[in-house]
């Protein structure tokens, strides 16, 4: 008997095989709450930046694969539909002592802004509340727990819960003290609130949240504080002598000083995560450091920093993850001027300042929007090429045996 006819269809059964694994949409058929490292933070409290279908296109022309609202917009969740962009997306404070009584309400917010989007639009987590632990709000902060109980309850009844992340981020206000990173432990009158919750979370392997931002401190204490410390530039550092370690920036101090909390607290395998970090290029009189020059060298250490892939001086083996705040400076929001200025984008789409970024400028919007066109193209064509190829050469081994 000859080879070719012991290996009878197997060649034609084997190229068959090889196309079933290869994805027929955009979707993301493995989940994952966060890719890489960066993630940057879409705020839209305001009425200038741009629509979400053109947000997607700028998100996709500077690589952006990680984004994080603040709502569950439909506008939003649908331009997201196709992306391939890892979307998390937000439950109100408002939201969580009617979820935390009542776990229907939750079911019914998960129905109508997660589970009629999927699996088109990649959700890949869901933050409960915001900065709630810390804000002196007790009935807000007593509700926290119960609803992200109710609404991890809800997304495992819909058979949901392995692919979208349930976490809530926290202000620096929940730590008692950050100075040296190693003596950071929590508030005391925020841990009858926050055991819980890690408990919950250390069950869930879910990580820990913070918003991160060596701009605050600074501008808190200028006299004090190495403007170069702050923005990853060279300096003397600081040294931890319980650890004996040496830090040469603030946003990995900070970071550490989350882990020594949960060390102290007893919850030595959860990981840190960073929700929001940034720094605000214009601000007040009386808002020190808040310049564009500022600004732009935090955001492009950060980012250089972040791409590295490395850990901290106390966990070097754990990647740090951050979402950087914000997509666009927001001309509606609330409080000191600072707060209308953190974005790596102008309402145009246009870049604040160079770290990197290209933008939707007007003389390049259409060359942005055709290279991704292109892109796309070749996204979708290469690995059918890669198959075939693969099936043209057993296909020819077969027929020269």
């Amino acid at each position: 008997m000859s080879l070719i006819r012991w290996i009878g269809p197997f060649p034609f059964y084997f190229c068959c095989f090889c196309m079933l694994l290869l994805p027929f949409h955009h979707g993301i058929l493995t989940a994952h709450a966060f890719t890489g490292t960066y993630g940057v933070n879409y705020g839209r409290i305001a009425d200038n930046i741009p629509p979400p279908e053109s947000v997607v296109t700028l998100l996709k022309a500077a690589r952006v694969k990680n984004i994080k609202i603040f709502d569950a917009d439909h506008a939003v969740l649908q331009a997201f539909k196709g992306s391939g962009l890892n979307l998390v997306i937000g439950i109100g404070n408002e939201y969580l002592k009617d979820m935390s009584a009542n776990e229907e309400r939750a079911m019914d917010w998960i129905k109508e802004n997660v589970q009629s989007f999927l699996p088109d639009t990649s959700i890949r987590g869901i933050t409960v509340g915001n900065e709630v632990l810390g804000g002196g709000d007790q009935a807000l902060e007593e509700a926290l727990l119960g609803a992200i109980k109710n609404v991890h309850s809800s997304l495992s009844k819909l058979q949901l819960s392995d692919t979208i992340e349930v976490w809530t981020p926290h202000s620096e206000a929940v730590f008692a003290n950050s100075y040296p990173p190693s003596s950071c432990i929590f508030n005391e009158n925020v841990q009858v609130y926050m055991k819980p919750i890690l408990d919950f979370f250390a069950q869930l392997g879910s990580p820990f949240y913070v918003n991160a931002y060596p701009f605050l401190a600074y501008k808190s204490d200028p006299e004090h504080i190495d403007i170069n410390y702050a923005l990853f530039q060279s300096n003397s550092g600081i040294y931890d002598a319980k650890t004996d370690l040496h830090y040469d920036n603030m946003f990995d101090a900070m970071v550490d000083a989350a882990y020594a909390a949960l060390d102290n607290a007893g919850y030595h395998d959860m990981e840190v995560r960073v929700s929001e970090t940034g720094w605000a290029s214009s601000g007040d009189n009386n808002e020190a450091g808040a310049t564009a020059h500022n600004a732009r060298t935090y955001n492009y250490n950060l980012r250089k920093r972040l791409f590295k892939k490395k850990g901290t001086p106390l966990r070097p083996k754990a990647e740090v993850k951050a979402y950087i705040f914000a997509l666009f400076n927001e001309n509606l929001k609330p409080g000191p001027s600072s707060e209308r200025h953190y974005g790596l984008f102008k309402a145009d789409g246009s870049i604040s300042y160079d770290i990197g970024f290209t933008g939707l400028r007007p003389s390049s919007a259409s060359r942005s929007l055709a290279s991704l066109k292109v892109l796309n193209a070749r996204c979708w064509s290469e690995p059918y090429f890669i198959v075939a190829a693969a099936c043209n050469t057993v296909l020819l081994l077969a027929l020269l045996i």
